[in-house]
């Protein structure tokens, strides 16, 4: 059975990241496998703020792919 974070009981989201969402990666491929592809897509967990080069972000909570969203007080879709 293929690996999903659906597996691990984690909600799939479908929203865009905020833009400051980083991770590993995308500095090893360069860039993201395709169009909607997203950091949890590639199975590497640790994530940080680049605003912050932590893994709080700016509002100092925590920085994942599932808390990166639309609603969050740092959030931010585009430059």
């Amino acid at each position: 059975m293929p690996y999903t974070r659906e597996h691990e009981g984690l909600p799939v989201v479908t929203t865009p990241p905020c833009i400051h969402l980083r991770n590993k990666a995308m500095y090893v491929h360069g860039m993201l496998q395709e169009p909607g592809s997203y950091p949890e897509d590639t199975n590497v967990p640790y994530c940080w703020c680049n605003l912050t080069q932590h893994v709080l972000g700016d509002d100092g909570q925590y920085v994942t792919r599932q808390h990166c969203i639309p609603g969050r007080e740092c959030y931010k879709e585009t430059y």
